[in-house]
């Protein structure tokens, strides 16, 4: 079958990736490094590393099957199953482990639907995991994502239990009124039989949804990668497919 789709021609990379034709190579040059393009023993790959990984891209950006994915680049759906399961966890976000002094993290947490096998129904109707995302609120990098946890669990729970919580140790990090009792910086809140807040803490709180924002402008950008809004991932997949997302989406805001 003669390929539709190519890393050899730039123009597909922008569309299916977003990131530059510089950036992409960057990617590569890093998964190489990381041993994605070693010799194995077995029949060869069918396309070169630039290829897999833009499929991999391709397959989160589109949600099209496999069965719809795979002629695109001249291959079968089993060898495009084989790609993704292999490259996937490799383009996988690296969780970061040291924070400056006076680094100051957001975290909230955002759904994706995905198999009944660890997903419950959630505030959306639907069944979803809940994903804790945490990001720098000063270069608005995601530096670490969760495992997923059942979407009915409320973000307070979710921040533990899914890992996010030990990833970032004692930085500071801002969340919004959902995270009560965590010991992260939240709103304020009115005391029972308080009318109004004073002034001051209404001004800290305006302060504190301007800066909080962020996090929610890096979740609309990674939702445009669709198999996070209509997700068909089974077990580790979806997991992986957030954390390799959080790495191109980071690529693309560094530049």
């Amino acid at each position: 079958m003669a390929a539709v789709i190519t890393a050899s021609q730039p123009s597909w990379i922008g569309p299916f990736t977003g990131l530059s034709t510089r950036c992409f190579g960057k990617l590569v040059t890093a998964l190489r490094r990381e041993g994605a393009d070693t010799v194995r023993r077995g029949r060869p790959w069918s396309l070169p590393l630039e290829d897999r990984v833009l499929l991999v891209a391709a397959y989160w950006r589109t949600n099209l099957t496999l069965r719809q994915l795979a002629p695109l680049f001249g291959i079968s759906k089993s060898a495009a199953d084989r790609i993704i399961n292999r490259l996937a966890p490799l383009i996988a976000l690296r969780p970061r482990r040291r924070f400056r002094k006076g680094t100051v993290l957001i975290v909230d947490g955002t759904l994706a639907t995905r198999d009944h096998a660890v997903a419950e129904q959630a505030k959306n109707h639907r069944y979803s995991t809940n994903h804790q995302v945490v990001i720098d609120a000063d270069t608005r990098l995601v530096v670490a994502v969760g495992q997923p946890v059942p979407g009915n669990r409320n973000d307070c729970r979710a921040w533990e239990l899914s890992g996010a919580k030990d990833a970032v140790g004692s930085t500071t990090v801002i969340a919004d009124g959902g995270y009560r009792g965590t010991g992260l910086v939240i709103p304020h809140r009115r005391d029972p039989g308080q009318a109004e807040l004073p002034a001051w803490k209404e001004e800290h709180n305006r302060s504190h949804r301007k800066v909080r924002a962020r996090v929610e402008h890096t979740f609309a950008r990674m939702k445009s990668w669709k198999i996070l809004r209509d997700c068909r991932l089974k077990r580790d997949s979806v997991h992986h497919a957030m954390l390799g997302i959080a790495r191109l989406h980071n690529l693309a805001l560094a530049g």
